[in-house]
């Protein structure tokens, strides 16, 4: 396990080196109720650079803009000594409906804001934020490569997407000799791991690092919540609502969510040390991962999350985190894995594990 932000890790199949702990900036900004407000913004973002982390992430919407904003000024006189991650997808403008989605337009146009509000004229990683079953994928990776060859974005990544279509892109970049995508940034923690079935194990095989989104599952596994918090959200969640609206609306606050919490917080009494520095270090256990996403809104926070570079999980606490988190891997992955099975492919012979 590594102790530091300056222990540099490799995005992908890149030679860009980034944090182990990258820092999220969509609590920049208190235009959605409950993120920071510029002073606390910037308090929070000196202190992740004056640990050694260069890593940031944001997106187009975040804050509506906001966040991009902030961290254009916060970055003013060391923008080349950090990598900053944006995303395009989502809608900026109710009622155009090329404001948004996967297509070239919603690209070019979104990463002109984005160099605009970053007061940069490059982007280091460009990811596409969530798929959007509309957009050819030859059109998204062609104007990917466009940005890339005209100087406005280095490397490019894929949030929120299926496996098979990932895949699928990054062959048809490689034939075609298209930048490749680097990264894939999806959600994984202790309560959302069914990204192990395909994404994870995808990545790992054609070169992407994994950057994981909401590891403390909207802060579930902080423990902050109790049974009490169950109760319905009256209307849709939406980045406006409250914190627990959040949890709620993106499934993490549930009964098995709770469930592992406390087990959460059972391991990390045993450790002396938190559950959010337990919840984090677990990710990082995972050897396609290359930096998880911290988020703060205090510098209290974030230096408690960015401890988590130092727990050290023994095996039985592995084992104990993985009882109560597990899911089923599904077929044919569990079909594969059975005595039966391999018995009937292997017979007595014996193969050393990569």
């Amino acid at each position: 396990m590594t102790d530091s932000l300056d222990n540099y890790r490799l995005l992908g199949r890149s030679g860009l080196r980034v944090s182990p702990l990258s820092l999220g900036a969509m609590t920049f900004g208190a235009d959605w109720g409950w993120g920071a407000d510029k002073d606390d913004a910037r308090r929070i973002f000196d202190t992740y650079l004056d640990y050694g982390g260069n890593f940031v992430d944001t997106a187009n919407n975040y804050t509506n803009g906001t966040s991009e904003a902030l961290l254009g000024e916060f970055s003013a006189g060391r923008r080349d000594q950090l990598v900053i991650a944006t995303k395009y997808t989502l809608s900026t403008s109710p009622g155009d409906p090329n404001s948004g989605g996967n297509h070239r337009k919603s690209m070019v146009r979104s990463v002109e804001s984005s160099l605009r509000r970053l007061k940069t004229d490059y982007l280091d990683l460009l990811y596409l934020h969530a798929w959007d079953n509309t957009t050819p994928v030859e059109e998204i990776l062609r104007a990917m490569d466009d940005l890339v060859r005209a100087g406005k974005v280095l490397y490019t990544g894929i949030s929120d997407t299926s496996a098979w279509q990932v895949s699928r892109m990054q062959a048809i970049a490689d034939l075609r000799g298209w930048s490749p995508l680097v990264a894939l940034q999806i959600e994984y923690s202790l309560i959302e791991r069914t990204v192990e079935r395909e994404l994870i194990p995808m990545a790992r095989e054609l070169g992407l690092g994994v950057v994981p989104w909401s590891p403390l599952a909207s802060g579930v596994l902080t423990g902050k919540y109790t049974a009490a918090d169950l109760a319905p959200v009256d209307g849709p969640a939406v980045p406006e609502g409250t914190r627990r609206d959040i949890a709620i609306g993106n499934g993490a606050l549930t009964e098995r969510g709770l469930a592992i919490a406390e087990t959460v917080q059972s391991v990390a009494a045993d450790l002396g040390t938190t559950p959010s520095r337990v919840a984090l270090a677990w990710t990082l256990l995972n050897p396609g991962v290359t930096s998880t996403i911290v988020g703060a809104r205090t510098v209290a926070q974030l230096e408690d999350n960015l401890g988590a570079l130092e727990v050290r999980l023994e095996p039985a606490h592995v084992a104990t985190l993985a009882e109560a988190s597990a899911v089923s891997l599904g077929f044919p992955h569990d079909f594969l894995r059975r005595p039966l099975t391999r018995a009937v492919m292997f017979g007595d012979v014996k193969i050393a594990a990569r």
